[in-house]
């Protein structure tokens, strides 16, 4: 799938705690301003970034650390359409099309949620089986799609 040009380009993090591959345990966060809405950290690839710089800057930006490895990269494009509700807010896009990462926190990794615009408020390790129905669901899609992915190349 190629980058749409009305869909913000992006990225995305499905982060796995340092115990990986013994234990497959994988980080969601919380978002500040929708209660209940749990995601993989993301955000957006600034002009002139490479979707790998993008992702340690967002990481640090809403996680308070990009002390990871790159473990892989999903490898297309691919989108999801914002809710009508969201979707006022991010004129002129109609949804995101996103680079997915699977990274791995180092062992000297802090979290720090309270970042200078705090996007999470709350954080878990979850184990693999059972991670999707904890997700957002306007985003079901993706999250299958890239998680199965990842876990038929013995990843997850």
């Amino acid at each position: 799938m190629s980058k749409k040009p009305d869909y913000r380009p992006n990225v995305a993090a499905v982060i796995v705690s340092s115990s990986y591959p013994d234990k497959k345990e994988v980080f969601i966060a919380q978002r500040s301003d929708i209660e209940g809405i749990w995601q993989f950290p993301q955000g957006g690839i600034d002009a002139g970034e490479t979707p790998e710089v993008a992702l340690l800057r967002e990481l640090e930006e809403e996680i308070g650390t990009n002390s990871v490895k790159i473990v892989a990269e999903y490898p297309e494009w691919i989108s999801y359409d914002f809710p009508k509700k969201i979707a006022k807010k991010m004129t002129p896009y109609k949804g995101q099309t996103q680079r997915y990462f699977l990274v791995k926190l180092n062992e000297d990794a802090e979290i720090n949620l309270d970042t200078e615009h705090p996007e999470f408020d709350k954080h878990e390790f979850v184990p693999y089986d059972g991670l999707l129905g904890r997700l957002a669901h306007f985003k079901q899609g993706v999250y299958q799609e890239v998680l199965e992915y990842f876990e038929k190349e013995g990843l997850l």
